[in-house]
């Protein structure tokens, strides 16, 4: 398979949102995407949304209707839109668990790429980010341009109390405080 084209990746972002809008369904953009309009790197791969649990079909139905090409992947959190090499995960769990309506509530609406979308806030952008963290999936070096970029929008003592529980996540909270790129008082040094 070839790496996805960011023009391409780019179509099928704005695609879904309008899609998922015109279709009324909350959602959020998440992941990479979320950090970049916030000002983050832009990210090499997909793009993410997040839709409420309970409004997980009735999303793959809006997208499917719209023309979209979905997919349903072998995991039960998730479908897949795809356009040629690209494609747009829309997520109703993440970290294990549903996706709650305040997260999407919590989003804010702002311009990406000339379609205003919801845009999940900082401070959550960063707990989902964290959280996904584990054993087989430890990559700071992904996070760090993130936790930097976004510094200044985060609520960091909301952070570190969502991360608590998730070593891997508290590490890289030190690490930034280590780094300087949060207060160490913060990030529990």
């Amino acid at each position: 398979m070839q790496p996805s084209d960011r023009d391409e990746i780019r179509d099928l972002l704005k695609r879904t949102a309008v899609a998922l809008k015109e279709g009324g369904v909350p959602f959020a953009l998440c992941g990479g995407y979320a950090a970049w309009v916030r000002g983050a790197p832009e990210p090499d791969h997909d793009a993410d949304f997040l839709v409420p649990d309970d409004e997980a079909e009735r999303a793959v139905k809006v997208l499917t209707d719209a023309g979209l090409q979905v997919e349903d992947p072998a995991e039960d959190w998730l479908t897949k839109v795809v356009q040629g090499n690209s494609f747009v995960d829309v997520l109703w769990r993440t970290c294990g668990h549903p996706v709650e309506s305040d997260l999407i509530e919590r989003a804010e609406q702002m311009p990406v790429l000339s379609v205003h979308m919801p845009v999940l806030a900082a401070t959550d952008i960063l707990v989902t980010k964290l959280m996904a963290l584990d054993e087989h999936y430890c990559d700071f070096s992904r996070l760090l341009p993130v936790a930097r970029a976004l510094r200044e929008q985060v609520d960091w003592a909301t952070v570190e109390r969502e991360i608590a529980d998730n070593d891997f996540a508290v590490v890289f909270l030190d690490l930034l405080g280590r780094l300087g790129v949060v207060e160490r008082e913060v990030a529990g040094s």
